[in-house]
């Protein structure tokens, strides 16, 4: 037993004993550091297995994959391995395919033109009239484009609406390569419009905002800020259009002809040798085929639009 202490009568603690508050201390160091030794580093969830899935949900899946597998499967089978060269280098199919290269490309120039702009506006504008302009502007996604191509006829022919106009300054436009451009930008717009709105809406306004907040104009802003955050949302909208602009063929039967060297394009080309020569349609196909797996590829590979530039932000 210690003896008293002088100034208050309390006890002092003896030599060697630790008071119940270092006790507590001691508890907590130990528990703290044994802890510690406990934590491991956290593992990045893996993807979902496929017990994950009802089977009955991979029954159907497995039969829509078939539906869309065994056509190309089927044509593939079709194909004159043979005569395959000679089959898609003949002289009209040459044509056909460098036709299709060169107005898809301008196409797909005039939809970057024009698709930005708009995407824009339907990502971050409001105003009275923006929930009738959106479905308006997505209207060629769903209308046949046959009767695209009879609108831009209306529009654009010798009688049309803007054609007698163009008609008294000299410049035709229907039945001419310039109409294959228009219809290919006609049905291709809405495809970089939706994914271009679409990255713009998922990376959000936080870093325009800190830039106007630093007093950047607005095109500066765009110019710095917005364009660098979608371009890859950019990048795979132009490949998803031009890849339906190189597959167009209603519209541009339609509203241009088929005029070889002219107005022919690959699958008009395709179209006219089904009724001449089968195996040349079916080569020229499979080259179609090859063309869009690789398009839908290389679009797919900028799902994250954001992902670059806040990695460089970062």
């Amino acid at each position: 037993m210690a003896p008293p202490d002088d100034a208050g009568g309390v006890p002092a603690p003896e030599i060697g004993c630790r008071t119940p508050a270092a006790n507590t201390t001691a508890t907590s160091s130990a528990s703290t550091t044994s802890g510690h030794s406990r934590v491991r580093p956290r593992r990045r969830p893996g993807p979902a297995r496929v017990d994950a899935v009802p089977r009955w949900v991979l029954g159907v899946a497995a039969v829509g994959a078939l539906f869309v597998l065994l056509p190309l499967v089927a044509m593939v089978g079709r194909v004159n391995w043979g005569n395959f060269l000679e089959l898609v280098t003949s002289e009209s199919s040459v044509a056909a395919l460098l036709l299709s290269l060169r107005t898809s490309s301008v196409a797909t120039l005039l939809c970057i033109l024009f698709g930005v702009p708009m995407a824009l506006v339907l990502a971050r504008t409001r105003f009275a009239g923006l929930r009738l302009l959106r479905p308006l502007v997505l209207l060629p996604l769903v209308l046949p484009p046959v009767v695209g191509g009879i609108a831009l006829l209306y529009t654009f022919g010798r009688r049309g609406l803007l054609g007698e106009t163009f008609e008294l300054l000299g410049i035709q436009i229907a039945f001419s390569t310039t109409a294959v451009v228009l219809a290919q930008t006609f049905v291709a717009l809405p495809y970089l419009v939706l994914s271009l709105e679409g990255g713009l809406r998922a990376v959000g306004t936080r870093y325009e905002a800190v830039a106007a907040t630093l007093g950047a104009a607005p095109t500066t802003v765009l110019r710095r800020v917005t364009l660098p955050l979608v371009l890859p949302a950019l990048v795979s909208g132009a490949v998803l259009s031009f890849a339906r602009a190189l597959g167009e063929f209603g519209a541009t039967l339609t509203f241009a002809g088929s005029l070889q060297g002219v107005t022919r394009t690959l699958p008009l080309e395709i179209y006219l040798q089904r009724e001449i020569d089968p195996d040349a349609a079916v080569a020229l196909s499979l080259v179609l085929v090859v063309v869009a797996v690789l398009v839908v590829g290389f679009a797919h590979r900028g799902a994250n639009p954001a992902t670059g530039f806040l990695r460089r932000a970062a």
